[in-house]
């Protein structure tokens, strides 16, 4: 199959949607298809998928994300591309602008009828009531084209269940997925033994407000002072908190606990987590998956513990690795009982590396044939 892979946004930022579209294209590559990127905005670096650009974009804001959405594209441009590549299966990241995709769905519908399947996945939870009101109004205006595709899907059941309120959608889960292998292929340093080491709590993604950096760094001066004396915390990433981040550090003493690495390049990713004896990611919202939770595991990550919002409890699936960030008391308890205690460490570990494996690319390609009608 010829399967064009559609996302309103450009290709030049690893953000998680860009990383659900990367992930999803190398695997059904991987499985004998012809796979496309089609976007909006820049086409990032050249990769083994091609990538086309045929909108340019505008800076936003929504759900805690500063986001880039689509001008109008030029119809004389996408029908031009899709008679040319008439892709079988066209397969939109949702919710989707209707001055792009929107506007590409209805001439896929027009010029090729029903020689294409038109799907989509929806790839964001609201995280605010003014995210979750907007989001049911651009189903209004979405309703129309809606109507043209043939399937739907959702990352988690939480995105379903949104999918089904805002844009009377529904569908199936069909997460993002990931070769548990080839990504484990790039650990080339093994996680040594604890014994008598300080034990490495990292944390990597945005410095932005609803990933919960600044809670992190409040959990850490909380902790009693043995507990600290055994860790050392790594925070890899950057935005526009960060700055503050390193001000908030400094404020409670733990210029020395805590180290800022900068951006984590993605073949880097794999050993920096790897490397962690607890990967904590305290997102307080916004999330409708947890890529980063899925690579910890699969990179074998002596722990993984997120917040506790839709999206990542769906992925986790384990309320023992769950977190209020913006409870400091009940997340330093957490934080201390895992340095405390290597057995509960060793267990979670375990249950952990059991369930990436429902992400593993094996598992989740049955699932996108089956919304691609095959």
């Amino acid at each position: 199959m010829k399967i064009a892979m559609l996302l309103d946004d450009s290709m030049d930022r690893p953000d998680g949607v860009q990383q659900v579209v990367s992930s999803m294209g190398r695997m059904l590559v991987a499985d004998g298809h012809e796979v496309v990127i089609v976007c909006s905005g820049g086409t990032g670096e050249p990769g083994p998928i091609p990538v086309v650009s045929l909108a340019r974009n505008i800076g936003v804001s929504f759900n805690s994300n500063r986001l880039r959405t689509p001008r109008p594209a030029r119809r004389a441009d996408l029908r031009s591309w899709l008679l040319a590549e008439r892709p079988d299966v066209i397969h939109v990241q949702m919710p989707y602008s209707p001055f792009f995709a929107g506007r590409l769905v209805r001439e896929a519908r027009r010029l090729l009828g029903d020689k294409v399947r038109i799907v989509g996945t929806f790839v964001i939870l609201p995280d605010s009531a003014f995210s979750a009101f907007a989001t049911r109004m651009l189903g209004l205006v979405l309703r129309p084209t809606l109507r043209l595709f043939d399937g739907f899907s959702a990352l988690t059941e939480p995105a379903v269940e949104f999918s089904r309120v805002s844009f009377h959608a529904g569908g199936t889960v069909t997460p993002s997925p990931i070769d548990v292998g080839a990504f484990r292929a790039h650990v080339h340093t093994p996680r040594l033994e604890a014994d008598g080491r300080p034990l490495t709590l990292s944390f990597l993604g945005r410095f932005v407000e609803r990933k919960g950096a600044m809670e992190l760094i409040e959990a850490i001066a909380a902790l009693p002072h043995d507990v600290r004396a055994q860790l050392r915390v790594r925070m890899g990433g950057r935005g526009p908190l960060l700055g503050d981040a390193e001000a908030l550090t400094a404020e409670r003493g733990l210029s020395e606990l805590v180290s800022f690495e900068g951006f984590v390049a993605e073949e880097d990713k794999p050993q920096f987590l790897a490397d962690a004896d607890i990967a904590c990611f305290p997102a307080t919202g916004g999330e409708s998956f947890g890529i980063v939770l899925i690579e910890a595991m699969a990179a074998g990550a002596g722990v993984v513990i997120g917040g506790d919002n839709p999206g990542y409890t769906s992925t986790l699936g384990d309320p023992d690795a769950m977190i209020d960030a913006r409870d400091t008391e009940a997340f330093a308890a957490l934080i201390t009982s895992l340095v405390r205690d290597p057995v509960r460490r060793a267990e979670l570990h375990a249950r952990q590396q059991e369930r990436v494996k429902d992400f593993d690319s094996a598992t989740v390609l049955k699932g996108v044939l089956e919304l691609y009608g095959v």
